[in-house]
């Protein structure tokens, strides 16, 4: 099974439970949010990944990965990051009562 297969259902979930959220108050500002996160994520998983790889710390076995890489990451590794950015809030939105209005409602209180 190659890290691509992996990366699948979790590429899904993701897309599914942040679509969830269209409707729900401040989707394009949460969005541009987790953007810029998965933008920062992107680039430490960019630099740490290569760092634990050079180091030898982690080894991938070839004919599992794709080939494509950035720095010494395989691109594989950059799913998880990208999705944690846009499910957690997605999730978070879902499960509190009338999206983040709540929140900013109960502080105004």
């Amino acid at each position: 099974m190659t890290y691509t297969l992996i990366n699948i259902p979790f590429v899904i979930v993701t897309a599914v439970v942040t679509l969830a959220t269209l409707r729900r108050p401040g989707f394009g500002r949460r969005m541009a949010a987790s953007g810029i996160a998965a933008a920062v994520l992107f680039v430490l998983t960019a630099v740490f990944d290569s760092i634990m790889i050079g180091s030898d710390l982690v080894r991938y076995p070839e004919e599992s990965m794709s080939g494509i890489r950035i720095g010494l990451a395989p691109i594989e590794d950059f799913a998880y990051a990208v999705c944690a950015a846009f499910l957690i809030p997605a999730v978070w939105t879902l499960l509190t009562p009338g999206g983040h209005r709540a929140g900013a409602e109960a502080d105004a209180r």
